[in-house]
């Protein structure tokens, strides 16, 4: 009888308390919860309040030199030789990508033409006359409906691919045939550098991967720490002597040892919570002058590191995650919000900030911003994400003409053989 009055007893509390949520029980621990959480807003929407400064000094490029450089192991292509006004001259045909949120990719140049792919992976290599000379796919049809978008380098007679759904392969720049196609784990989300016999690329779990030119077997690899979220931006490499440096998607800056693949030094850049949080994240791309790397992000941060040891030598307030230019002792670059910046190399010091989208009205300029730029003679060349290029002064930082080249996505704009490209969805318009 005591048995079962205790299990009556039971049975009443039960039903009554613990596993009822309207309970005051559950109550009083969900508001201590709630009251223990404590939310840290990791990106702030609000962008920066940015004016100018010393918008009336002068820039004086008399003793800068222009380069020919089409590639650069350390991106530094600088002060570039363009002295033309914008005026299309025609267009290289391919159909449209698909599955686009931007058009972070390059075409290769060659002197007689340029080489660039479709949005079934073919390759295309036309001439000047915009004609295509070949065209060549190398994926099956189940690959072709995943809409591979490709990465090129060349290397003598060989193009070196690396795409989104984890190929690899190498063919030949005068007929298209393959020479070689191998796979990767993951798919790659970098541009492709070389050393010697070696190439060098980045996945999206944050591998370093190094190949062998002639064949595609892999050396080695290295794994930095990985992000639970797919970035939303490209990593970055560059080449100095015998190191390959890289930037990964939670913004670690790593050297590794080309021979051997063993880390030289690394660099966080970002704390812990950063991990969570990589899709909003963006890191421009790395540049180095031989003695120091410069990069910034849309947090509001401008590195200037030592490249030989990964110690930082500054850190400047600029919200940016488009590519600096290094000009003589100087670096341009352009922040999120449409502002010109002119910084002193060796400390960092801001020397003057102009207004690239004072055109714009404040409505409208909220909802843009700059995709890439490059400078060509005594100008700069400017492509926004709304389809236009800005072309401004360098010498004063006025803007000059303002173009209209889509009104869709365009990637950044390129310099060679005194012509300017940009890239936008079906075509690549050239302008001399």
């Amino acid at each position: 009888m005591n048995k079962l009055i205790f299990t009556l007893i039971v049975l009443f509390f039960l039903n009554n308390c613990s596993f009822n949520e309207n309970s005051r029980i559950w109550k009083d621990k969900e508001i201590k919860l709630e009251n223990d959480i404590k939310i840290t807003k990791v990106f702030s929407e609000d962008r920066p309040n940015i004016t100018e400064f010393n918008q009336d000094l002068k820039f004086d490029l008399s003793s800068i030199k222009t380069s020919n450089k089409k590639v650069d192991n350390q991106n530094n292509l600088g002060l570039q030789n363009y002295k033309g006004d914008l005026k299309k001259s025609g267009s290289f045909k391919f159909s449209k990508l698909e599955e686009l949120n931007q058009l972070d990719l390059e075409p290769i140049f060659l002197t007689n033409g340029i080489i660039f792919f479709d949005k079934k992976g073919s390759i295309l290599r036309y001439d000047n006359n915009y004609r295509v000379i070949w065209k060549k796919n190398h994926y099956s049809k189940t690959e072709k409906k995943l809409k591979p978008k490709l990465n090129f380098l060349v290397d003598g007679q060989n193009l070196l691919v690396a795409d989104s759904i984890a190929k690899y392969y190498s063919v030949n720049i005068s007929t298209g045939e393959l020479n070689w196609s191998k796979n990767n784990e993951y798919p790659f989300n970098s541009n492709i550098k070389k050393y010697k016999d070696k190439i060098f690329v980045v996945d999206y779990k944050n591998i370093l991967r190094c190949y062998k030119i002639k064949d595609g077997s892999e050396c080695w690899n290295l794994q930095t720490d990985d992000s639970f979220k797919i970035s939303n931006t490209k990593y970055s490499l560059i080449i100095f002597n015998d190191n390959v440096i890289f930037s990964n998607s939670i913004g670690d800056i790593t050297a590794v040892d080309i021979e051997t693949g063993l880390i030289t030094w690394q660099l966080p850049t970002q704390s812990s919570s950063i991990i969570n949080e990589t899709y909003n994240f963006k890191i421009s791309k790395l540049v180095s002058d031989g003695n120091s790397i410069f990069f910034s992000n849309n947090r509001n941060q401008f590195y200037s590191i030592d490249l030989k040891t990964g110690t930082t030598n500054w850190i400047n307030k600029v919200n940016s995650n488009i590519k600096p230019i290094l000009v003589g002792n100087f670096i341009f670059t352009i922040s999120n919000e449409g502002y010109l910046h002119l910084i002193d190399k060796t400390n960092g010091n801001i020397i003057r900030i102009t207004d690239l989208f004072l055109n714009y009205k404040d409505k409208k300029r909220k909802n843009i911003y700059p995709v890439g730029f490059v400078i060509g003679g005594k100008n700069l060349f400017l492509t926004n994400s709304d389809g236009k290029i800005i072309k401004a002064g360098i010498e004063d930082g006025k803007v000059i003409k303002i173009e209209k080249v889509s009104s869709g996505l365009v990637s950044e704009p390129f310099i060679f053989n005194n012509n300017l490209y940009v890239v936008k969805n079906g075509s690549i318009v050239q302008y001399n």
